[in-house]
């Protein structure tokens, strides 16, 4: 038997006006719509396939406000069998290091034999939170698969780089994350829309964790964001009008933008 957790992000979605608080500089997640972030529904669905192969569960795992949850839910609607939702005020700004600690509490908390990520988050897009996870657990990390087999305890990856193809294995627990290469994630059938409403959800807060609000959120952030200013709007640009000339205007242009 095979138990996977999973741990998502509800991220705002990308295709909207995505803006900061002006109050602290942080990403403005009241004023736009949000959902679970792209590159870890890769993740879910991987975990799906190894449970489908064999026997297990999966758990899905996040962390942040209170709609968060719908993060969750899209995941148990795709498959997964329960969820763990990790919800307090004090968490609110926190970075890649903090959120870490709140996973990895939590995940000690949890049965698991692996650990999947995705990549990297759609909103932070930063990657460094499975391996974080990874050494606050003590456990090995096999990351950025584009290719995943799991074998018994043993899971094989290959990573795609620019010259080489690498094979790399892990044995035991693990921290494993995948990449958008390992394949479209299903969409929630109608099935599994209603299946998911009758699927256990727990809500813990940092007491159920023993983690200290001081070690969290923007106050305990390595790193903030000094100041924003929107993008300027697009212009419409310089218009030429081809009188005979229009190629040697444009070689013109793209002469003075150091292009050619």
């Amino acid at each position: 038997m095979t138990n996977i957790v999973v741990a998502v992000k509800y991220v705002p979605d990308a295709t909207a006006d995505r803006t900061f608080d002006s109050s602290d500089n942080t990403v403005d997640r009241e004023n736009v719509d949000g959902l679970l972030s792209e590159l870890d529904e890769y993740a879910v669905e991987q975990a799906l396939k190894v449970v489908e192969e064999g026997d297990g569960e999966v758990t899905v795992l996040t962390v942040g406000p209170d709609d968060a949850a719908d993060a969750v839910r899209k995941a148990l609607q795709m498959g997964a069998d329960k969820g763990v939702h990790v919800n307090d005020e004090a968490i609110a700004g926190s970075d890649a290091f903090a959120t870490s600690l709140v996973l990895a509490k939590a995940l000690e908390k949890l049965e698991y034999d692996f650990v999947f990520f995705g990549m990297a988050s759609t909103d932070g897009g930063m990657g460094v939170v499975p391996t974080l996870v990874a050494e606050r657990l003590g456990l090995p990390a096999v990351t950025l698969g584009g290719e995943i087999t799991v074998d018994g305890e043993t899971v094989t990856i290959k990573r795609d780089g620019d010259v080489a193809t690498q094979e790399i294995q892990g044995t035991g627990k693990l921290v494993v994350s995948v990449t958008d290469q390992t394949g479209e994630a299903r969409y929630p059938s109608f099935k599994g829309i209603m299946a998911a409403k009758k699927k256990p959800v727990e809500e813990w807060d940092l007491s159920d964790l023993g983690v200290d609000a001081s070690d969290v959120g923007l106050d305990a952030a390595w790193t903030k964001v000094a100041s924003t200013e929107p993008r300027p709007p697009r212009t419409a640009g310089e218009i030429i009008t081809d009188e005979g000339d229009g190629g040697s205007k444009l070689v013109e242009f793209l002469a003075s933008k150091k292009f050619v």
